[in-house]
């Protein structure tokens, strides 16, 4: 049996609508963690767009596995606090497993 790899999800704020939805959101996120092992890398610190648009702030969170980072993302708890984030700016979401680079 193959041992699974880490996978990382990776939010980009892209624009801020509506600051109140946001902090409903982050009021609410936390509690949709329990029962899901995550650990946050990063979470909206000093960052520097080297290509593409600007962004507002990046998280990046490491969970055990693909399938990890998906229990918890569609997740009844996240789901009912992931519309407050939808409401409250746009972002784009990446799931990617850990897995080394081409030589």
């Amino acid at each position: 049996m193959q041992a699974k790899k880490p996978a990382y999800v990776i939010f980009t704020r892209e624009k801020t609508l509506d600051q109140a939805e946001l902090e409903t959101y982050w009021k609410m996120v936390g509690a949709s963690l329990e029962g899901h092992p995550m650990k946050v890398l990063s979470g909206y610190g000093p960052h520097e767009v080297l290509e593409g648009d600007k962004t507002e702030g990046v998280v990046i969170a490491e969970f055990p596995s693909m399938e990890a980072a998906k229990a918890w993302y569609d997740s009844p708890a996240y789901r009912a606090a992931r519309e407050h984030r939808f409401k409250g700016a746009v972002y784009r979401g990446i799931l990617v497993e850990a897995t080394p680079a081409p030589q």
